[in-house]
């Protein structure tokens, strides 16, 4: 069992029941999630020492997003209570040719008010491997932002891999204030996670011969955009899914891992969505336990491709899924029979 630190938000996820739109929805299925809380579960669920870092408000609703990631094994003691409120967010979910959709209601967070000095990470990082965050953090504020790069600083100093997913969200800032901040935090990231939008939506840098919405995704221009992330920043590897979009339905997934100077790319998954909120969180998390677990390149690569595919036939922000099962899809078994 290795230990793992996330940090990040935990928010309270409303969504209408089924494929009802905002609109027409009488009530709203209510779970909790957020990019840094769902890696954190994945790991839990593949038996490691998951550690989430995060600040809620100290009322019932605070204490249910603390409650929701212990009942999944997560350890819960440096999520500390202070604050306005939990971040909430909406989820309309798509179907066929018409997308999903998120509106946010997060600002004033008890997150988005922390301060450096809530947070004592030498303390919280004592016997830990790896270091997780993602660009969504550091977008809810100035503030957070300088809590992200204490802890990155922290953890380079105790010698633990830290991996960063890009996560490039324009409701919460721009590309210009998301490349300029992101930047800092860099130098101390060894496994760059990113979709086939973020590097150029952060960093400027783009994949040619690529129609995402098409669904025309170049190998070579991503061989390229790896290699300069790389170059400019200095990363041990750089992890990148590819989401051929047919439909809001239907989506080919893969991804590529470029690493010790060599490309890799996994097999295609052609998947049926049920919810993909959390995709890529869950790539994050296979990613992070089949590098900790000294998979070979090529195997840790299929086992995130794997385990993310499986997060979209599963309901909510997290990934329930175990490392038996993702190394059935891995093998092959991917007929969907009932297992008696």
């Amino acid at each position: 069992m290795k230990k793992v630190v996330c940090f990040g938000e935990i928010m309270l996820r409303l969504a209408p029941v089924g494929y009802q739109r905002f609109e027409q929805t009488p009530s709203f299925e209510a779970v909790y999630g957020g990019g840094e809380a769902n890696v954190c579960v994945s790991l839990a669920n593949y038996g490691e020492d998951a550690v989430f870092v995060t600040k809620v408000p100290e009322n019932p609703i605070g204490q249910a997003a603390v409650n929701e990631m212990r009942r999944y094994g997560v350890d819960t003691r440096h999520m500390i209570r202070g604050g306005e409120r939990l971040g909430i967010y909406f989820c309309e979910k798509g179907a066929s040719q018409r997308p999903s959709k998120v509106v946010y209601d997060r600002a004033h967070s008890s997150i988005s008010g922390a301060k450096k000095e809530d947070f004592d990470w030498k303390k919280i990082f004592e016997g830990a491997t790896w270091f997780h965050f993602t660009g969504i953090t550091p977008a809810l504020g100035d503030d957070v932002a300088e809590c992200v790069l204490d802890a990155c600083k922290a953890a380079k100093e105790a010698g633990l891999t830290t991996s960063c997913d890009l996560n490039f969200r324009k409701n919460l800032w721009t590309s210009e204030k998301a490349g300029k901040v992101m930047a800092q935090f860099m130098p101390y990231v060894d496994v760059c996670i990113a979709n086939e939008e973020d590097a150029e939506k952060v960093f400027g840098i783009k994949a040619d011969n690529t129609d995402i919405t098409g669904g025309k995704l170049s190998h070579e221009g991503y061989k390229d955009v790896a290699k300069k992330l790389k170059e400019r920043f200095g990363f041990k590897a750089v992890a990148i899914t590819l989401r051929g979009s047919i439909s809001a339905s239907d989506n080919n997934w893969a991804a590529m891992l470029y690493k010790d100077n060599e490309f890799y790319f996994s097999r295609n998954y052609a998947i049926h969505i049920i919810d993909r909120v959390g995709g890529g969180d869950s790539f994050g998390g296979g990613l992070i336990y089949a590098l900790m677990n000294n998979y070979s390149n090529g195997d840790a690569l299929e086992f995130a491709v794997a385990a993310s595919c499986l997060k979209h036939t599963i309901e909510g922000d997290h990934n329930h899924v175990t490392v038996s099962e993702v190394k059935a899809l891995m093998g092959g078994d991917g007929s969907g029979r009932v297992q008696r």
